[in-house]
């Protein structure tokens, strides 16, 4: 009965989050839209060419939208590559973007340690990129504008901490820009600068932008849902995220000081971050066509006046969403190692298991004690609830008893059942309620080990070479399905025959379910049961209910 207790809440839960999403999705997010739609709407340039290049200020009409194949052809250019201890990618002269970055500490699959993971990609399968440039009413290079660059071919070696990458554009009017790449050892963070040399005669103006462009992935998550989207910070809103279905709907702006823009998936994020300064950045999204994607920055307006220079900076993050690396490169970026409404609990319980990992040096044996630690602050509560299930089972003669004289009298049978519990002072649904303040700390540590990278191919022991991978040979679900099945016999039995038969159903029924979740998920609920058939027989042996 526990068990089918407990499923039955967290089942409750999960449909609750789901209506509560549901919610937000037609009534809350249509008129979110609906306004930013509207600030949009103010805002938008008439001179736009390129749909994919951020507006410039003070315009009101979009031209068409050019296709994909356009971005992905700019890849067919010269590219200059680059390696450092953890990144390996390419940089195309044209635009003077990241077309293509694979993260060399992230293999693939853990049986091929040497295919990293290709985080950015330029194929038209795999759409993903970061693209920058400068926009204004008169000649400025963009993302689809040509650079030189002084080599093609550049290497962090030992010893060196730093490796820079310059590019050059220059207008036949005498305006240079070069943009600086700077990449750094054992780390995702890059620095990129755009130097403005002004000797066109006049003054320039224009503003620094930089942009994910991503095609929309498709889903193959499996039974595990993660967020894979555009997410914003700023000072009104810490962590907002943004569907890709929201921006179909309608393109996203902000602004304000700080912040940063950010494409998240499953393990990893890109994240934008401009220098900190006294002027508001402009924040934006947007649906291309409804297949790809862009999330950007609009840094401040820059004036340069003739034969003056001026700069302006960003930071991007390209990497594995570990906690202590965001934390130091942003606030609020490791907000994106997304647990949802349950944060604030799934953060003490990850910092706790992070402590417990430098102790055993095994993210397994940290699911195993913090499983332990949970469990014993639980302890009280599940003993409450074991204790209640302990009388009801010593009721189970008398149950059948009353089974026996009513027969199939259902009403009778339930007011006779009912007396006998007011007769022997028990409460039936004693036992949910420790079950109900459990469950926000259940599902908090279920986020803490979806979302985790730390777990990602992480070696438990023997067979288990990967805590975010299903069991290869199916030994944890059969071992929680046989717990379950002790911890019923522990329980009540069920008086009606059909509820009888179900619960025999269950532990077949969610060893399969269990079979193609992490066996770092399945191993918390083996250690639980385990746990828990430990308490509840001891409780039910001191009560006398065995």
């Amino acid at each position: 009965m526990d068990n089918f207790k407990t499923f039955l809440i967290f089942g409750l839960l999960i449909v609750s989050l789901l209506l509560w999403d549901a919610w937000q999705k037609d009534y809350v997010r249509p008129q979110q839209a609906a306004q930013v739609a509207e600030t949009v709407n103010e805002s938008i340039p008439d001179t736009v060419t390129k749909q994919d290049i951020p507006d410039m200020p003070v315009v009101k009409s979009l031209d068409s939208l050019p296709d994909i194949e356009q971005s992905v052809k700019a890849s067919l250019t010269n590219k200059i590559h680059i390696k450092t201890d953890v990144m390996d990618l390419h940089i195309d002269t044209q635009g003077g973007d990241i077309r293509d970055l694979a993260l060399l500490k992230y293999a693939v699959e853990s049986s091929t340690p040497d295919v990293p993971v290709q985080f950015l990609n330029d194929t038209a399968s795999q759409f993903f990129v970061v693209q920058s440039g400068l926009r204004s009413d008169v000649s400025a290079p963009t993302h689809y504008d040509q650079y030189i660059s002084e080599k093609n071919q550049y290497e962090l070696i030992d010893g060196q901490d730093t490796v820079t990458v310059p590019l050059h554009w220059q207008s036949e009017e005498g305006l240079k820009v070069t943009k600086t790449y700077r990449f750094h050892r054992d780390s995702y963070v890059v620095d990129v600068d755009f130097q403005i040399e002004n000797n066109s005669g006049e003054q320039f103006s224009a503003y620094p932008y930089a942009q994910f462009n991503r095609k929309r992935p498709q889903d193959d998550s499996g039974f595990i849902y993660t967020y894979t989207g555009a997410v914003f910070s700023s000072e009104a809103n810490n962590y907002e995220k943004v569907k890709f279905d929201d921006l179909d709907d309608a393109s996203f702006s902000n602004s304000g000081m700080g912040g940063w823009a950010a494409m998240i998936q499953h393990y990893f994020v890109a994240a934008l971050i401009p220098a900190k300064n006294d002027k508001e950045n402009g924040f934006y999204g947007k649906s291309i066509n409804e297949k790809n994607y862009t999330a950007g920055v609009k840094l401040p307006t820059m004036d340069v006046a003739d034969g003056e220079n001026s700069q302006a900076k960003f930071r991007m993050y390209l990497g594995p969403k570990e906690h202590q690396r965001l934390e130091l490169v942003a606030d609020n970026l490791d907000l994106t190692v997304d647990y949802g409404i349950l944060t604030i609990i799934s953060q003490p319980l990850f910092t706790v298991m992070e402590w417990i990992h430098r102790l055993t040096n095994n993210w397994g044996w940290s699911i195993v004690f913090l499983t332990i630690l949970i469990k014993l602050a639980f302890y009280r509560l599940s003993a409450a609830s074991y204790r209640s299930m302990a009388s009801m089972r010593k009721l189970t003669p008398k149950l059948a008893s009353l089974k026996e004289r009513f027969g199939d009298d259902k009403q009778k049978f339930n007011q006779a059942m009912m007396e006998l519990y007011r007769t022997e002072k028990i409460n039936p649904l004693g036992g949910c309620l420790p079950i109900l303040v459990q469950m926000p700390v259940f599902l908090a540590f279920y986020w803490v080990l979806v979302e985790s990278i730390e777990l990602r191919q992480a070696d438990f022991i023997w067979w288990l070479n990967d805590l975010t991978a299903m069991d290869p040979y199916f030994i944890l679900p059969v071992l929680f399905g046989l717990s379950m099945f002790f911890q019923q016999k522990l329980n009540p039995a069920p008086q009606d025959p059909a509820q009888a038969m179900m619960m025999k159903a269950f532990p077949v029924v969610f060893t399969v379910f269990f079979a193609f979740f992490p066996s770092g998920l399945v191993l918390y609920w083996v250690v639980n049961n385990i746990l828990s058939i430990a308490q509840q027989w001891h409780i039910t042996r001191k009560l006398g209910a065995l």
